[in-house]
């Protein structure tokens, strides 16, 4: 069910750098604000072309959901855009999230789900193992409060609305999520409480690991 939206992204902090050198640069989106620009002017303000105001270069080498917040890791190079890329399209790229989902979620788990675009729904997606693309979710339920559990989440792929769709498919939608909740879970939190808390990549020139981990920006 897709409920009535408004574009008012957050503009405090305009942009938050976690990490900077000659090839990548991390950051920290905020819920509310898309990734990279939508179709209509009144929806150019973006991660992406803030980004860009101080990093012309910058080219963006993976997303997040305009809901979900957490860290996003730009290429300030293009050998270091093929680079990033690569360690995306090879899954060698590690990634940690964090949700609260309505209910009582099993303690740990998997989904293995193929994802598709809904054509009579977008943006939305839907399961189809027969035509869908291969999604892989890992998770773990760290809490329950009597109503709602937090969970983390450790995608294998990084389909489009991947972790939404699979913990709505287990029958526990992530609290405050406007495409895939039902009523009560929708109106249980004032935004999608999912955040990417972790990620892990290989620095494209050094070869070095480098981690990023944020603190929980919701409980």
């Amino acid at each position: 069910m897709q409920r009535p939206f408004v574009y008012n992204p957050p503009a405090e902090p305009w942009l938050d750098v976690l990490y900077l050198d000659k090839d990548i640069l991390v950051v920290n989106k905020p819920s509310g604000l898309l990734t990279n620009p939508g179709r209509t002017e009144h929806m150019q303000d973006s991660l992406l072309s803030r980004v860009q105001q101080q990093f012309p270069l910058a080219q963006l080498v993976h997303r997040l959901d305009l809901s979900t917040s957490g860290l996003v890791v730009f290429a300030l190079r293009r050998k270091a855009e093929a680079a990033l890329k690569q360690q995306f399209a090879s899954r060698s790229v590690k990634k940690i999230y964090r949700a609260r989902v309505w209910g009582e979620i099993a303690e740990q788990g998997m989904v293995n789900a193929a994802l598709i675009a809904d054509p009579t729904q977008p943006p939305l997606q839907k399961i189809c193992q027969k035509t869908g693309k291969a999604a892989l979710t890992y998770f773990q339920r760290l809490s329950f409060d009597g109503q709602s559990s937090l969970v983390e989440l450790r995608p294998v792929t990084g389909r489009s609305h991947q972790l939404r769709v699979h913990m709505q498919s287990l029958g526990h939608p992530i609290l405050g999520d406007a495409f895939y909740a039902h009523d009560d879970a929708y109106a249980a939190a004032p935004r999608l409480l999912l955040q990417a808390l972790c990620l892990e990549v290989y620095q494209p020139y050094s070869s070095q690991l480098l981690r990023f981990e944020l603190e929980p920006d919701f409980d």
